[in-house]
């Protein structure tokens, strides 16, 4: 067995749908901080999109869109990090992108109840990112945002430039009573330094064990059954000012119920991939890698949330073309 120093530390990044996990990640990727990381990434969705919206870096990243972390992927978990280990000498540590859909104690239970996981990896800590804009519209009726707070270690309450003080506070305020000892770091997209993430040795069993006496035991937890996705993609380009106005109609009229917006989409005349974050009525484009001269366009776009019309919105992106 692997003495404690020599087990690789793996950090569990979780946070509800749109709350910046994606962006922290990239911030990390893109430091400048010495560690070689192995990234794994869970989506809830039809069709995978987070690994094109990490930035191009020499990680490795591994992408599992087959479900929630915590139910049937922790199969797939076990194993790549299984495959993980036989090549360990390659990076330094493992980060884990849960989806924002996931309640972190069966992910945390995995390190615990597997021998060869136990032997090789420990975990470092779990930091929850929370949307200090959106995050009161899910407190009480999504029991996940609950959950990945009172198991964080440390929490990035982020986007704080879009509440004001007596918000801000009112929300620290309502982590504490949840989570009294979690560190908290106020930050405007995700901007927080490596070290106040990784390497931390914060973890601690004992703790998990207070919040949910029976968290090494469980085998199943509840999901919100109203929350759904949609995904799609589509070959060809895009009509720029059409997809604009579609979207920007679509979140105006819908956005209460689109939880979750991301994709990236093929612009008519465009060298650049688009790049699309969206939460609720609040959306975010930018350009992102550049289309390689040989290489197909085609846009991928997913939705999350209640009550989603799949034929409408499918409707609308084809409408879009170029």
């Amino acid at each position: 067995m692997e003495t404690e120093a020599n087990r690789i530390p793996v950090t569990i990044v979780t946070g509800y749908l749109g709350s910046g996990k994606t962006t922290l990640l990239n911030r990390i990727l893109t430091e400048h901080h010495g560690r070689r990381i192995a990234v794994i990434e869970n989506e809830f969705g039809e069709i995978g999109i987070d690994s094109e919206l990490v930035t191009n870096a020499d990680e490795e990243i591994f992408e599992m869109n087959n479900g929630c972390i915590c139910c049937t992927v922790r199969g797939d978990l076990i194993r790549i990090i299984g495959r993980l280990m036989q090549r360990r000498d390659r990076f330094d540590a493992i980060l884990i992108e849960t989806t924002g859909l996931a309640d972190p104690a069966p992910v945390i239970q995995t390190f615990f109840v597997d021998e060869d996981i136990r032997a090789n990896v420990r975990l470092d800590a779990v930091v929850t990112v929370v949307d200090s804009h959106h995050v009161l519209q899910h407190w009480d009726e999504a029991h996940e945002v609950q959950e990945q707070i009172a198991f964080a270690d440390v929490i990035l309450l982020n986007k704080i430039d879009l509440v004001d003080e007596s918000r801000q506070a009112d929300l620290t305020r309502k982590i504490r009573a949840i989570n009294a000892s979690v560190t908290i770091h106020p930050t405007v997209k995700s901007q927080v330094s490596v070290d106040a993430v990784m390497g931390l040795g914060a973890f601690e069993l004992d703790r998990a064990l207070a919040i949910d006496p029976n968290f090494l035991t469980e085998d199943a937890h509840e999901h919100d059954e109203t929350i759904g996705s949609v995904g799609f993609e589509i070959q060809g380009e895009l009509n720029g000012g059409r997809a604009q106005n579609w979207l920007s109609r679509l979140l105006r009229d819908q956005g209460q119920n689109i939880f979750r917006m991301k994709g990236v989409l093929a612009i008519e005349g465009e060298t650049e991939r688009m790049v699309l974050q969206g939460v609720h009525m609040l959306m975010n484009a930018a350009p992102g890698q550049a289309w390689r001269e040989s290489e197909v366009r085609k846009s991928k776009l997913i939705f999350i949330g209640r009550q989603l019309d799949r034929q409408g919105l499918e409707k609308g992106l084809k409408e879009c073309l170029a």
